[in-house]
């Protein structure tokens, strides 16, 4: 079994939308909705959980059910930082649940064979997560804004969501290191030593952060419909 858990707590005080950021609409729909269009109808996926903050609790929950999907399991608040809001959220799977699947709501153009990919290479490795290859050149800087170097770009991916893990590694990894900051679920497991296989994404499977990310989104969405 396969629980799926959609991290939609985040403030998106970036956006400047005037609204919770999952409720943003792209084109016609909230970009919520996008993700959860492509993981309820995925043959994998047997049920999902969505983490809310108590700002958007409301919204989002009248209109995700508002919409026929038929996995959605429940609601759960999150927390202060994302990954206190990933482990509450792994709170509420099944147990029955063998695999974890985290997507973030602010990666709206996911697909479908992106997902069986990610998923198909967890299942053989225990933890597998999605990216592309970064294009631009990387430089890392000193303090004082001064070049230390350049960094390798060969070996350098920007990693995305869905990630999806192992539940018994997954749950270890929060209950050692979720203490610490860090900024993907994947990050977890590899303090543990484990290695996380990495899988092709999609440029298209964009964060909306910023007014520009969102300038972004609407495009990708235009040339989608």
């Amino acid at each position: 079994m396969l629980s799926a858990i959609i991290v939609a707590a985040g403030q998106g005080l970036r956006l400047k939308a005037g609204v919770p950021k999952p409720l943003v609409k792209i084109g016609k729909l909230p970009a919520i909705i996008y993700s959860l269009n492509t993981l309820d109808k995925h043959l994998d996926i047997d049920e999902i959980i969505v983490v809310l903050n108590a700002k958007n609790q409301r919204a989002i929950t009248r209109l995700i059910r508002s919409y026929s999907f038929k996995k959605i399991k429940g609601f759960v608040l999150g927390g202060r930082r994302r990954q206190d809001s990933v482990y509450n959220g792994l709170g509420m799977v099944s147990p029955d649940s063998d695999w974890i699947l985290i997507h973030d709501s602010a990666r709206p153009f996911i697909d479908s064979q992106a997902v069986t990919r990610v998923i198909l290479a967890a299942k053989k490795t225990g933890s597998a997560i999605l990216g592309v290859p970064v294009k631009a050149t990387i430089k890392s800087i000193k303090s004082g804004d001064l070049v230390d170097r350049t960094l390798d770009r060969s070996n350098l991916w920007e990693i995305q969501t869905p990630q999806v893990f192992k539940k018994e590694l997954i749950l270890r990894a929060y209950q050692e290191y979720s203490k610490g900051s860090v900024t993907d679920d994947a990050s977890l497991v590899e303090k543990l030593g484990k290695k996380v296989k990495i899988v092709l994404g999609s440029y298209e499977n964009i964060k909306i952060t910023t007014e520009e990310d969102l300038l972004f989104a609407e495009a990708i969405g235009k040339r989608k419909r």
